[in-house]
């Protein structure tokens, strides 16, 4: 599929698309270049989904460290060899033991199931991946945003991503949240990882007078 996230002429369509909207505009101008779609892809299904369930409910900085030691321990071992790691040795570097439950569900799904992510929409991946004990629709998104690569998911679940758009579009109200998202699309992962990166590193949007009303007409 050419119409991914990591492709450079669909990065410029998104930027381009996007700098329509003055904050995002603005971010683009402030760490566009910095972004980097590739992040967290893992062509390991498997691991990669271990990973984001690793992140759940955490903070970024804890699921870092974490994640780091998870690698680690699983350097050059097949799922099946981490399949086969006790769940006390996973727990020792700061898993939960509900949280190891799912990681290794997540493994043993994919040893019985061979799918091919690439050729299903993002509602059939849902679906497949949400049945999964341990997966629920935030991990599914991380999912399409980060390894599947599909440019156009925004998570409402995500607490970092709401509340960088509070502080940037300076809204609380969540009806006129959701709706200035609705402007995004078809490129509404690039806005959430430019927001992300706002948050992550406490850039926010400034907007002088004349963007005060412009901003406005996008509520």
């Amino acid at each position: 599929m050419s119409d991914l996230i990591n492709n450079p002429i669909v990065i410029k369509k998104a930027y381009d698309y996007l700098s329509n909207d003055p904050v995002l505009k603005y971010l683009i101008e402030k760490f566009g270049d910095k972004i980097n779609p590739l992040d967290r892809y893992d062509s390991n299904y498997a691991l990669s989904i271990c990973n984001l369930i690793i992140e759940q409910q955490i903070s970024f900085k804890a699921a870092i460290s974490i994640k780091k030691k998870f690698s680690k321990l699983v350097s050059k071992k097949s799922n099946d060899e981490i399949l086969k790691i006790k769940n006390e040795k996973i727990q020792k570097i700061g898993i939960s033991y509900r949280k190891v439950e799912y990681m290794k569900n997540v493994l043993f799904f994919f040893r019985e199931n061979k799918i091919k992510i690439n050729n299903m929409s993002e509602k059939e991946i849902i679906n497949k991946l949400i049945s999964i004990k341990g997966v629920g629709i935030w991990t599914c998104e991380m999912f399409l945003m980060f390894v599947c690569l599909r440019k156009d998911i925004f998570s409402f679940g995500d607490l970092a991503l709401v509340n960088s758009i509070k502080k940037n579009y300076n809204i609380n109200d969540f009806e006129i949240l959701k709706s200035i998202t609705e402007n995004w699309k078809p490129y509404r992962t690039f806005a959430a990882l430019l927001l992300w990166y706002s948050i992550e590193n406490r850039i926010f949007f400034q907007p002088n007078n004349s963007l005060k009303k412009k901003l406005s007409t996008l509520k």
